[in-house]
């Protein structure tokens, strides 16, 4: 049955998520209007993980889940934009 989310499956996705993090890099020039399209894409993915921690410690795991799968979308549209680097198809979906 996969329709749970257990605790398991979330502290899978934390660590995913967490090392896309770690190893994520802008690739576009500081002068470019896309840099501050990057800066804002990951303020949004480590704001969400932020929350997805608070809510996993609170025992919340739906919402916790929620937030991880945001923070994860705004590191993937970043890599798909181009805006990111992402080259480890394991952390990133258009790596």
């Amino acid at each position: 049955m996969n329709n749970v989310i257990t605790r398991e499956k979330l502290e899978k996705y934390f660590r995913i998520t967490r090392e896309a993090l770690e190893k994520l890099e802008i690739v576009v020039d500081e002068r470019s209007h896309l840099y501050i399209v990057a800066k804002d894409f990951l303020t949004m993915a480590r704001s969400y993980f932020q929350d997805a921690e608070y809510y996993f410690k609170r025992g919340d795991y739906v919402t916790a889940f929620a937030a991880l799968n945001y923070a994860h979308g705004f590191i993937d549209a970043g890599v798909r934009l181009g805006v990111f680097k992402g080259d480890d198809n394991r952390l990133f979906a258009f790596g």
